[in-house]
């Protein structure tokens, strides 16, 4: 690193990187030279104390100190080979390295080297292929630092190695620990048993023992929570001090008109939430709730109720869903509560006619319609409320911050509360909804049954496509989901539009076999969703896009196919489609995955129907990212935190965010400067959109 340079510093100025490097370490999030020093290692691996030549055997990693002999390259200069022979008063080992003809300039005989490999024999002699290398300068004591090293493993890409990061790393490492600013008050250093922030970042990359590592990580570690938990408690805050809304209160009268529109009586679980949410309504503060619930436990009449207790109180409720599927089933499903209702109710989607959508969009602002149910559509600009108190998200995992903010925004602190059907783990709540009140909804609504889930094999396909086909002849109906809807040349994978012709010729011949997925247009996914609910189609060939809401009572047969590619809570999420009637269901999870971990994760599923539990083994095999989906759905990119191993972790980063803000809400003591320039530099998207769920 050289002089001038400061942790703002454009990465591509260091040494060794330059214009066409930095564009690769762009992808790893590098961007400046503090971002190259917070780059850490996943692992490390332990390197061993040099020994003599003549004492290393095959089948070990050893490292091995000597002079280089022999050296000769072969090949092109990139993809060159280069052999060797290192040797010391003790014997002589061969060594080569494949593909790097880029270390020819600085491989000369007479050299000494530190060599780190497994020590392989190679026409009866030992030898290490591509060992990590580190070149002896004259007049340097080989033996100065030699003793059992744990040398750190980076995030390496295709076009950036680890080694390559390593090498940088350590380039910059010494001139800019000392720029590395304390964020933590002393105190709560001292009350977590922290080290400096300096040391362990320094600590991290060169340990010098295994407690090294596990000290040094705690507390990048904990920096990350305790950010990540100030910008979602500040959220809070700034949306609790921000303008009133419109308090929506609850009387006996409207609570009993509400509870006549639904044929059923609600579950103690609905009722629980329903108390929570109406409790929220009744004041001036803007409710911020997270409703789950569990595949058909009944979150939707929940979500209905609180739109009529709004709308007996002459305001307007605007509810989003994430596809026009969804969004239809919604309409309709409001409508059948709503049959002989003076609630004015309406439909916008992308796919509306502008006819009808002109005439909405009217009666919306002035007034005389009472709830508007729709897709992203929702969100444009020239949609507007007079009286919006009521915003429902339903799957909110599924839109982005930005339409969230939008949507809120259409009305003065309209009171908020969104929807999931995918549990969330206990740890993922904290941080992703940690600005929101959680209800759930417990258990299931009476009557519905478990469903049997198998994992068949390639050799019980046959068995289990005649299981199929005897179900669907008695009258019964049956999803197949793919996981693609055209073939890719990329991916192996079945694919919808392919395998509906398949179908159609083999197992299901003589069965009516429909097709739906994303890429279909608006009006045809309608018709063959219609098909299927009037049991005109037997058999719906799909992609996910049937994943949540879907409701057809008789479909009693869940057929995924390639299982091991789909995630276990979305794999719930696709088996809630059945299960909706009274006869008994099954999904039948196909998969040829013979790894351990596919098969681990497949028998979770075909153990538990508890989207909690199976919640946890998700995030626990798979990582918050991929259960979720980071880059849309806000889950925070921790570079070290992990939401499995440091739940205790995170509920102390909770717990000191909540006494720092309560002391100090906007930073302005000096011991937290630095904390708060940290906290804008990490999380300044968060804090812009704080008021938004």
């Amino acid at each position: 690193m050289g002089s001038g340079l400061t942790l703002d510093t454009d990465v591509q100025f260091v040494k060794g990187v330059g214009p066409v490097r930095a564009k690769h370490f762009s992808k790893l999030g590098v961007r400046n030279v503090g971002d190259l020093v917070h780059l850490f290692p996943f692992r490390h691996e332990c390197k061993p104390q040099s020994q003599a030549i003549g004492t290393v055997e095959p089948g070990g990693l050893s490292t091995v100190i000597g002079e280089l002999k022999n050296v000769r390259v072969s090949g092109r200069f990139s993809s060159g080979t280069i052999s060797a022979q290192v040797i010391d008063g003790t014997g002589r080992c061969g060594v080569r390295w494949f593909n790097s003809g880029y270390l020819a300039d600085r491989l000369h005989p007479g050299i000494v080297v530190r060599l780190t490999g497994k020590v392989d024999l190679y026409n009866a002699r030992p030898q290490i292929v591509n060992p990590e290398i580190s070149i002896i300068e004259k007049g340097e004591d080989p033996f100065a630092e030699d003793h059992e090293r744990r040398e750190p493993v980076y995030p390496a890409i295709a076009e950036l190695s680890s080694r390559q990061i390593k090498r940088l790393v350590e380039s910059v490492l010494d001139v800019a620990a000392p720029q590395i600013e304390e964020i933590l008050p002393a105190a709560l250093r001292k009350k977590r048993d922290l080290p400096p922030r300096r040391t362990a970042i320094v600590r991290y990359h060169k340990p010098t023992g295994p407690m090294d590592v596990r000290v040094a990580r705690r507390r990048v570690a904990y920096d990350e929570l305790l950010l990540f938990q100030l910008a979602i408690q500040t959220s809070r805050r700034k949306l609790r001090a921000g303008p009133r809304a419109t308090p929506i209160s609850m009387t006996p009268t409207i609570d009993e008109r509400i509870r006549q529109r639904f044929p059923f009586s609600m579950t103690k679980g609905q009722d629980h939430a329903v108390v929570e949410i109406c409790a929220d309504l009744a004041r001036d503060l803007p409710m911020n709730r997270l409703l789950q619930a569990d595949v058909g436990a009944g979150k939707t009449a929940v979500a209905v109720y609180a739109s009529l207790a709004a709308i007996a109180r002459k305001r307007q409720v605007a509810m989003l869903a994430p596809t026009e599927v969804l969004a239809s089933q919604l309409f309709a499903k409001v409508n059948q509560y709503l049959a002989g209702s003076r609630v004015r109710i309406g439909y916008l989607a992308g796919s509306t006619k502008q006819s009808e959508r002109a005439i909405l969009l009217r009666d919306l602002a002035c007034g005389k319609l009472d709830w508007l149910i729709g897709t992203h559509a929702l969100v444009e600009k020239k949609v507007r409320f007079s009286k919006l108190a009521l915003v429902i998200i339903d799957e909110q995992h599924k839109f982005g911050v930005a339409q969230r903010a939008a949507l809120r925004q259409k009305g003065p602190s309209p009171h908020v509360l969104v929807l999931t059907a995918t549990p969330i783990p206990r740890t993922l709540a904290m941080t992703v909804f940690g600005d929101l009140d959680v209800s759930i909804i417990a258990g299931s609504p009476p009557g519905r049954k478990p469903i049997v889930t198998r994992l068949v094999t390639e050799q019980k396909r046959s068995e289990a496509w005649r299981f199929v086909r005897s179900r669907v002849d008695k009258g019964e109906q049956a999803y197949v989901v793919y996981p693609l809807v055209n073939e890719s040349d990329a991916l192996p994978l079945k694919a919808a539009t392919v395998e509906v012709e398949s179908l159609r010729e083999t197992f299901l011949e003589g069965r009516v076999v429909g097709l739906l997925h994303g890429k279909m247009k608006p009006a045809e996914k309608k018709e063959v969703m219609d098909r299927f609910r009037r049991g005109e189609v037997q058999v719906l060939v799909s992609t996910t896009v049937i994943e949540v809401g879907v409701d057809v009572a008789d479909a009693t047969l869940m057929v995924i196919e390639h299982a091991e590619r789909f995630g276990l809570s979305q794999l719930h999420q696709l088996r809630g489609r059945v299960g909706r009637g009274s006869k008994k269901s099954y999904c039948l999870l196909m998969s040829d995955a013979r790894g351990q971990t596919s098969r681990e994760r497949l028998g979770v599923l075909c153990k538990s129907n508890d989207g909690f539990r199976i919640a946890e083994e998700d995030l626990r095999l798979r990582g918050p990212g991929e259960l979720i989906g980071r880059r849309q759905h806000g889950v925070p990119a921790f570079r070290v935190a992990d939401l499995v191993t440091d739940f205790e972790l995170l509920e102390h980063a909770r717990d000191d965010a909540a006494a720092i803000l309560s002391a100090d809400p906007l930073l302005k003591d000096p011991d937290h400067a630095a904390l708060k320039r940290a906290l804008l530099s990490r999380h300044r998207g968060v804090l812009n959109l704080a008021d938004v769920a």
